[in-house]
């Protein structure tokens, strides 16, 4: 009968190691043959009707071995299921069963031995929250910030002309860009893409005269650095699809318009006001502006709250005392991808995986302390509501219908429920640790916001 043994070999680190006897695996494999025989197809046999010597010699070191290692596997899932210890990914095996493998003698069948590492999770006690003083910063909302959202709205829903020519910086183009060589040249295999809505003040300050005056068909030829200043330039060379290259600014680009726009901005009336604030009632310009200052105090306050929780995940993961079973983690690591990698691949990824290996112990700690949990119906409003914001609408009529066909769709979809179920567990962890923490409140202009965040994240 099959031993099964478990045995500390270091901290965090056990073993597991079965012993076979022959008669824990040979009767199976003489079942296997027998099969072989009766299913085999060899020439000069009929089916079904070839010796079991000859399936033997011609297959049986490979059913052997197939069956070993299957008696092996199944003692070893037993034992878990029977022990249940706390691991972190599967059992490993160690390099001496490679040795017990190359030994298998189907002729001479005894007993072999296999050992299997596992990791175990730690015990450990999470950073008190109650202990943590986190700084939650205000965001002063101004004019200018109303005035800035009033002016991208009455331009994102006004009407859209199309003039011949190029006369002003708010014209909206559209652009081809080729990438092109010193002579003008079209580069074979180069940059060839279309972007639309590029603002004429996009573009840098010293190239502006230059496309005023400029039909469709027309065009200009810059490298990409002189087209576009600091701020135009990410985004514009992400979309060329060049956010890897280091040269991006130096690209030689023929920027050649395919169409002109010009947006006629809207008007500031109470069909505008309440297309943008539906079931508001909007009547005056000074309510209009009352709801946006209050809309863009929540978007900021939401942002606050973003920066707020990666306050809250530093402070777990900075002070709370976790140990790993490193060894076998790394081995883990290069043994448990669809390719195998290097002890350095292993050793520089690391750092990174430990992280998100502490990350998970201490939410799912929480998670199951606070009993914390998503239901269906919750998942199904969230289908809904997601869906409704996409759509741009508010409220639901008859006409809407066919949404609850779309969420019954997406509940059947594993993959869909799988994340928006992890999405809305970690947001009710975070929302129950939000309130377990002390505040440091300070106000803020949105320019100091941005650069603490930026400080933050590198």
């Amino acid at each position: 009968m099959a031993q099964v043994i478990r045995q500390n070999a270091a901290p965090l680190t056990d073993h597991i190691i079965v012993t076979l006897q022959k008669e824990d695996y040979y009767p199976a494999f003489e079942k296997n043959l027998k099969n072989y025989s009766k299913q085999a197809n060899i020439p000069g046999f009929r089916k079904g009707m070839v010796p079991t010597g000859v399936v033997k010699k011609m297959y049986g070191a490979s059913v052997f071995a197939d069956e070993v290692l299957r008696t092996v596997e199944k003692e070893v899932n037993a034992f878990l299921e029977k022990e249940n210890p706390e691991i972190f990914g599967q059992p490993l095996p160690i390099e001496a069963n490679a040795d017990t493998v190359r030994g298998f003698n189907m002729n001479e069948p005894g007993e072999y031995t296999f050992t299997f590492e596992i990791g175990l999770k730690p015990d450990f006690t999470p950073a008190d929250l109650a202990k943590a003083s986190i700084k939650r910063m205000n965001v002063t909302v101004t004019d200018e910030m109303v005035e800035e959202e009033i002016e991208r709205l009455r331009n994102r829903f006004g009407n859209m002309k199309e003039p011949e020519t190029v006369t002003t910086e708010d014209n909206v183009l559209n652009i081809s860009f080729t990438q092109v060589d010193a002579d003008g040249n079209e580069v074979e295999g180069g940059i060839k893409h279309e972007t639309n809505s590029l603002l004429v003040k996009y573009f840098a300050e010293s190239v502006r005269p230059e496309l005023i005056g400029l039909k469709v068909g027309e065009s200009i030829t810059k490298t990409l650095g002189e087209a576009f200043e600091e701020k135009e330039f990410g985004w514009v060379r992400d979309d060329l699809g060049q956010k890897d290259n280091p040269e991006a600014a130096n690209l030689n680009l023929l920027m050649t318009i395919t169409k002109i726009g010009l947006v006629e901005k809207r008007e500031m009336n109470e069909e505008f006001f309440n297309q943008i604030f539906p079931g508001r009632a909007i009547a005056t310009e000074a309510e209009f502006r009352e709801a946006l200052r209050e809309d863009i105090g929540k978007q900021w306050a939401q942002q606050a709250r973003g920066q707020v929780q990666d306050e809250i995940y530093h402070y777990l993961l900075d002070h709370t005392n976790l140990e790993f079973p490193e060894d076998f983690l790394k081995r883990w690591i290069m043994q448990s991808g669809k390719e195998q990698k290097t002890a350095e691949q292993a050793e520089a990824e690391f750092p990174k995986f430990k992280n998100q290996l502490k990350w998970t112990l201490i939410s799912d700690h929480f998670i199951k302390q606070q009993n914390l949990d998503v239901q269906m119906e919750e998942l199904r409003a969230y289908a809904k509501t997601q869906m409704m914001s996409y759509m741009g609408v508010t409220t639901i009529d008859e006409s809407m219908a066919w949404l609850d066909s779309y969420v019954d769709r997406m509940m059947q979809d594993k993959k869909y429920i799988d994340e928006n179920y992890h999405r809305l567990l970690t947001e009710k962890l975070f929302g129950w640790a939000e309130s377990q923490v002390q505040y440091n409140d300070v106000t803020v202009s949105a320019e100091e916001f941005l650069e603490k965040q930026h400080h933050h994240h590198h």
